[in-house]
């Protein structure tokens, strides 16, 4: 159920996003942390109660990807507007790790499913790992970041969450990259031989 409420809150997301009022940006915020807090709490509550799904296994990381990819692609559609000069107007780095993600994320689910007809051992290759949960994590906080300041302001504070957004941002794909070539190292032997 909570899975569904975050791909349905995708369309409230983008409208937010939209929506021409000086709660925007906090609106917009507030809906993309309740359906990172809904990820998280979905698998806490999943492993708790000992309840799984095949569906749930299957539509939770689609929710996930969907939730982020919509909101990344959101943050292209202008440069990020608050931080300090060397940052504010900058029109190249949501764009960039936008592609390093999403392209992560096609080329895993096609990985997925070749492994899927590899075998278990190449499937177990590609099971969600640590890097994964990392890679995550540091998404969700640095899209909260760039969307609570993603109408500019000014202050320490506003300063502080458009530069710890951007810095987390490019960590995030640098954790994207490197889960990718991680799983790729995984497969590389069924790959070798098919």
């Amino acid at each position: 159920m909570l899975t569904l409420g975050r791909v349905a809150a995708i369309p409230v997301l983008i409208a937010a996003w939209y929506w021409q009022s000086p709660h925007s940006a906090a609106v917009t915020t507030a809906v993309f942390a309740a359906a990172a807090v809904t990820d998280w709490l979905d698998g806490y509550l999943a492993r708790k109660m000992n309840s799984y799904s095949a569906f749930g296994a299957f539509l939770d990381p689609v929710a996930d990807k969907l939730m982020v990819a919509a909101c990344l692609i959101l943050l292209c559609t202008r440069p990020l507007a608050a931080g300090p000069a060397w940052l504010a107007g900058n029109d190249w780095l949501v764009p960039v790790c936008t592609l390093a993600i999403i392209g992560r994320e096609i080329t895993m689910s096609a990985l997925r499913e070749w492994a899927a007809s590899a075998g278990p051992e190449a499937r177990q290759a590609v099971a969600v790992n640590a890097w994964g949960k990392w890679k995550t994590a540091s998404q969700m906080v640095s899209l909260t970041l760039l969307l609570l300041v993603k109408d500019g302001g000014s202050g320490p504070a506003v300063e502080a969450a458009a530069v710890a957004g951007a810095a987390l941002l490019l960590v995030a794909s640098w954790l994207t990259v490197q889960s990718l070539a991680i799983y790729m190292r995984g497969l590389w032997r069924f790959m070798a031989a098919a």
